[in-house]
């Protein structure tokens, strides 16, 4: 366990020498805020989140690869994969690792979302069981596609590659299949289990 927690250590701190990542950053951060501002912050409204977090799940298909992108295809590029695959870990403990620290980037991306909770505690009355469930939900969806981005980043050395099949699959994971309830092609029996 030390040496996959060594090596998310390592992805963690190269994940923030990155600009790349102060980008992701930054457009996470105003998205998210000017939808919140916009859409959930106003008189009248259910102090939930739920609008925000229903638009963060599209950021999310193009960000999460962002970050994902570098996490083993840097490797192959710079040849430093068969340093780190002859070095006394396994292929599941190099893999984790990698997950593990662009897991911890991504949480550093949810935390500003932290402020609306704030702000909602300070002007409402939130609703701290459906904010706390959209925080989780945000956490799997966000591992899940940073699984996506691992695997994708592992069959190709080119990082824009890999960026575009991550896209590709979480697209077609999150809009496409979310899409078949409602498509006419498929029967109503169907389209009810889909849907449900």
């Amino acid at each position: 366990m030390d040496r996959t927690l060594t090596i998310a250590k390592r992805e963690l701190t190269s994940l923030f020498y990155s600009p790349v990542a102060y980008v992701v950053l930054a457009l996470f951060a105003l998205g998210t805020g000017l939808i919140f501002l916009g859409l959930e912050f106003a008189p009248g409204e259910e102090a939930t989140l739920r609008t925000t977090f229903n638009y963060v799940v599209g950021f999310l298909v193009f960000l999460v690869p962002a970050i994902s992108m570098r996490l083993l295809s840097e490797e192959y590029r710079a040849g430093s994969i068969e340093t780190l695959m002859t070095s006394p870990v396994s292929d599941g403990q190099v893999v984790v690792g990698k997950w593990l620290g662009a897991m911890g980037f991504y949480l550093a991306l949810l935390c500003p979302m932290l402020v609306f909770t704030g702000l909602l505690e300070v002007f409402g009355r939130p609703d701290y069981g459906p904010i706390a469930a959209g925080f989780l939900g945000l956490l799997l969806v966000g591992g899940l596609y940073l699984a996506i981005g691992a695997f994708a980043s592992s069959v190709t050395e080119s990082q824009i590659i890999a960026f575009l099949l991550t896209v590709f699959i979480i697209a077609v994971f999150t809009f496409l299949l979310s899409s078949l309830p409602y498509a006419q092609f498929v029967s109503p029996a169907w389209r009810s289990g889909l849907f449900y």
